[in-house]
């Protein structure tokens, strides 16, 4: 029989969540254990946020490059590197993982464990190690962090392809001649157009009737006009059929508005979606409740139907964003440690597609707003108002907001522009300082920068 621990929490998973949680646990004086698969640190830092915004940055380089004539800067030819783009990420990958590891192992009263975990009852949990043997541990508290994954979509033949997902796409060392990105959704659409600045041919193929289907449909399209300026092919209302290897890569037979069109390409990126990592973990075995995808039910304190067993991040169904699931760290050590009392409720949901110029989010959709029966008032403006964008020459994109008319207060906005994300986080902060938006409209910003966009955004609700 496998030695059997017993601990005052065990953490599994040691993502954004897991991670800190472990730590705080263990420094107020709890032994704790945390349990990790493959990698501290989770999805973010070593294959989601921390790689693509590197890779990224690359791609913005060689585009600006490419852009030298229209600022006056003649740079001749451009090539790209994809093994020197692919170290500068495993480098800076590696920097950010031995920093949370670290964080972890040189935390007194943490054990970390590498392996796979797996319920085996109530506050029980099997772990088969990496480096071989199995243990078992209980504890009275246990927290779960395991994130998602890529999800394979059940298309024809897929199974038979050569295909990439966002995590070994990052690996090529070469520039795809033709990549094809099933998925339309932010994954999708960031590979797609850094690919294209890499010097591809890309194809993009999404099921729905716009990209990004959260965003409202002027967003959306704005998005879409975007990319086609950039050369990405976009096929809106299309489904991948089948897809079969060919001496050059692989087709894909795709079933659209006018009928079905074959389509050639040198490598293919599966950008469908995530799902959960509950089928090796089993919460079932503990009595945990799951939804019919496989995400962990919660309450708005992050407590399953099981006492003493919480979850938190991806898993647990919250958006999925690296800092909502730090956040999901917050509120249970303000909880459990700090005898607070707080909750996941009415939290200001923010993000940024990372596609470039950026599409910064927070709060409510105008769609949402309507769908929620809301008064609003919306203002919104295009890029090629903003001074410093014009200044810059980086004047595609838009900006709106979502106003509550019977309070002003500022219920949502979407800043598809030049640091998108920088405008969206100024936005943000007055949502959550319950400012109207006269206090933006009227803020005395310093001039030329893209923060004083605000006095005309907000002004055009006058």
């Amino acid at each position: 029989m496998p030695e059997v621990t017993h601990y005052d929490a065990i953490v599994i998973g040691a993502g954004q969540s897991g991670g800190p949680l472990s730590t705080a646990l263990a420094e107020h004086g709890w032994k704790t254990a945390i349990i990790e698969r493959e990698h501290v640190g989770g999805t973010c830092v070593n294959v989601g946020c921390t790689p693509t915004k590197t890779m990224i940055a690359s791609a913005r380089v060689a585009h600006l490059a490419r852009r030298g004539g229209d600022y006056g800067v003649q740079t001749g030819p451009i090539s790209v590197d994809m093994t020197a783009v692919r170290q500068r990420k495993r480098d800076i990958v590696e920097m950010f993982h031995k920093g949370s590891e670290s964080a972890v192992t040189g935390t007194e009263g943490v054990d970390l464990l590498m392996g796979e975990a797996r319920f085996t009852g109530d506050k029980m949990v099997q772990v088969t190690l990496n480096d071989g043997g199995e243990t078992t541990l209980t504890a009275e508290r246990i927290f779960i962090d395991t994130g998602t994954r890529n999800l394979t979509p059940p298309i024809d033949g897929i199974d038979d392809v050569c295909h990439y997902d966002s995590t070994s796409i990052m690996e090529l060392d070469e520039v795809p001649k033709h990549l094809i990105v099933i998925g339309g959704g932010y994954i999708g659409l960031e590979f797609g157009q850094m690919f294209r600045r890499f010097g591809s041919e890309v194809t993009i193929i999404q099921r729905g009737d716009q990209l990004l289907g959260r965003e409202d449909d002027d967003v959306a399209n704005a998005v879409k006009d975007i990319l086609e300026d950039d050369g990405i092919r976009v096929l809106l209302q299309s489904d991948a059929k089948c897809v079969e290897s060919t001496s050059n890569g692989v087709q894909v037979i795709v079933s659209g508005p006018g009928g079905e069109e074959i389509i050639d390409g040198s490598h293919l990126l599966i950008a469908v979606g995530r799902t959960p990592n509950t089928d090796a973990l089993d919460p079932a075995a503990a009595g945990v409740d799951m939804d019919e995808r496989g995400f962990i039910k919660v309450n708005e304190r992050l407590e399953t139907n099981m006492p003493g067993i919480w979850a938190m991040g991806e898993v647990a169904g919250q958006p999925a964003f690296t800092h909502i699931s730090y956040d999901d760290f917050r509120v249970l050590r303000t909880n459990l440690i700090e005898g607070g009392n707080r909750t996941i409720t009415d939290r200001i949901v923010s993000y940024v597609a990372y596609i470039d110029p950026q599409l910064g989010r927070a709060g409510l959709s105008e769609s949402q707003a309507r769908k929620q029966r809301l008064s609003i008032r919306v203002a919104a403006m295009p890029m090629s108002s903003v001074a410093r964008a014009l200044e810059t020459d980086e004047t595609r994109g838009m900006m709106k907001a979502i106003v509550d008319s019977k309070t002003d207060k500022i219920l949502g906005a979407a800043v598809l522009g030049i640091e998108g994300g920088e405008t969206m986080s100024l936005i943000q902060t007055a949502m959550m300082g319950g400012l109207t938006y006269q206090s933006l409209r009227d803020g005395i910003y310093a001039h030329p920068t893209l923060a004083e966009s605000l006095n005309n955004l907000f002004g055009q609700l006058e």
